[in-house]
């Protein structure tokens, strides 16, 4: 274990030349690593507070604008379709489908639907999705002011190269350290959360973005890159926002303002991970801070994570250019193929008035009049 510990507390590998703990700690007023171990109970903490908002605010907010507890469909029992369901959870062929027309004596259609219904019925309501969205919107929107709050005054905001001069002996004030604790408490909940919520597609994609974002916390606070950190963070709350809020006016029906807040949220998401990020954050942490400070083993490690996430940033902006597009183009719903819920609303209207009842938790996909939202574009 000694060998161990020495190993993972190196100081060459989490700073430049010539720095050790004790001087970080003495010309820190007492900076310790040991103090994001806080961050472990406040995760549970924010667990329970999760519960409690959307169980005595998030709900009755629903409530009041006529959002039901309603879920998809209750399929008709049936003992042969379980067992098939059982073995393939998917539509059979069109071969296994005659044998079964025949063997039940229905409609080929009919057995088609009842296989979509039984995929969808256990999906939650809209009631749960809002109150997700609502939880989401909320914590966003109360971090990001916090932390735009402290860094409109902060030097760091206005001059990037500020994050490096005197490094690593800056000081970690109150602000800082709330707005660090706090977030990675949020993301560690997530990635518990991310295995008891509802199972998406891109669930092995967004938990190595929670993977690599807790991971950022973690690293460049030990190694005291906290202040480019916070810009980091405070840019990436700022999509999520909109995002959320979109998908609240979308459960509401809300059609205009989920139109407009879904614009705007395209237009700051592409402004803010295609743009702003790589032109003021990684100049910064590749080569502002290369000329400054020069690098190390975690400096490599650090913009490493930072490369990831950047990463993810450009597939999902394919993703949201790709929708818009084909919703421009088409004027209608287009499916989004990397969702695991169908439609099943063409054999339950008329073919005079058909519609694409896109009917998905929010972790997944939500209709937004000729647009499709996915949540992965919110936790970065």
């Amino acid at each position: 274990m000694e060998v161990l510990a020495a190993w993972l507390w190196n100081e060459r590998f989490w700073f430049p030349a010539n720095v050790t703990w004790a001087d970080l700690e003495r010309e820190t007023d007492g900076y310790r690593a040991v103090h994001l171990l806080a961050a472990l109970p406040l995760a549970a903490c924010l667990l329970g507070l999760r519960h409690f908002f959307e169980r005595f605010i998030a709900k009755p907010c629903a409530v009041h604008i006529n959002i039901q507890d309603r879920g998809p469909h209750r399929v008709q029992p049936n003992a042969i379709l379980e067992k098939v369901f059982t073995s393939i959870t998917k539509c059979p062929d069109a071969r296994r489908l005659e044998g079964l027309s025949k063997q039940l004596d229905w409609d080929v259609r009919k057995i088609q639907r009842w296989f979509r219904h039984q995929r969808n019925q256990d999906k939650p309501s809209t009631l749960t999705k809002f109150c997700e969205s609502m939880w989401r919107f909320t914590f966003s929107l109360c971090i990001f002011t916090y932390g735009f709050n402290y860094l409109w005054l902060s030097p760091w905001f206005w001059d990037t190269r500020q994050c490096w001069y005197n490094y690593p002996y800056q000081p970690i004030t109150s602000d800082i350290y709330y707005h660090y604790i706090i977030e990675l408490a949020y993301y560690s909940s997530l990635l518990y959360s991310q295995f008891t919520d509802i199972k998406r597609k891109d669930f092995f994609m967004m938990f190595v973005h929670h993977v690599a974002t807790v991971g950022l916390f973690v690293f460049s606070y030990i190694n005291h890159m906290v202040r480019v950190g916070t810009l980091v963070v405070c840019l990436h709350d700022s999509a999520d926002i909109l995002l959320e809020l979109a998908k609240l006016f979308n459960y509401a029906k809300y059609q205009r303002l989920c139109d407009a807040t879904f614009i705007i949220f395209s237009v700051v998401f592409l402004i803010t991970r295609l743009g702003i990020f790589p032109v003021w954050i990684l100049n910064t942490t590749m080569f502002e801070s290369w000329k400054i400070i020069g690098p190390y083993p975690s400096w490599w490690l650090f913009n490493s994570l930072l490369l990831i996430i950047q990463v993810l940033n450009i597939i999902w902006s394919y993703f949201i250019i790709r929708t818009a597009y084909k919703a421009v183009a088409r004027g209608k719903v287009s499916k989004d193929e990397r969702s695991d819920v169908e439609s099943s609303s063409d054999d339950d209207v008329t073919s005079n008035n058909r519609k694409r009842i896109l009917n998905t938790p929010s972790n997944d996909r939500n209709r937004i009049n000729g647009h499709v939202i996915t949540d992965q574009w919110a936790e970065e």
